[in-house]
């Protein structure tokens, strides 16, 4: 059964550009290289510019697992890592249907 996560990411005020440019190579690269990625879709609360919520889909658990191991996870993480991000990311996990 396919799986999805359900990511929101608070990010520094003035650090949006930076995050969002850090998002979309890691992205690229996920889409590129990951077939048991299904979505993997960043979107900003109209709301409140500071709020991000990404949108994934495994084809199964282990999709997911390769994913967090992945290099271009690891390479992400360490960028957002430098003062951009705001708060612990909130993760919601869901089934698929």
């Amino acid at each position: 059964m396919a799986l999805g996560i359900i990511a929101t990411l608070k990010v520094q005020d003035g650090k949006q550009t930076e995050f969002e440019a850090a998002f979309a190579e890691m992205a690229k690269v996920v889409k590129a290289e990951e077939k048991g990625c299904l979505l993997y879709s960043l979107c900003r609360d109209q709301e409140d510019n500071t709020t991000y919520r990404v949108m994934e889909q495994y084809t199964d658990d282990a999709a997911l697992a390769a994913h967090g191991k992945s290099d271009a996870f690891k390479a992400a993480a360490g960028a957002l890592g430098g003062g951009i991000m705001a708060a612990k990311p909130d993760l919601i996990y869901v089934d698929v249907v």
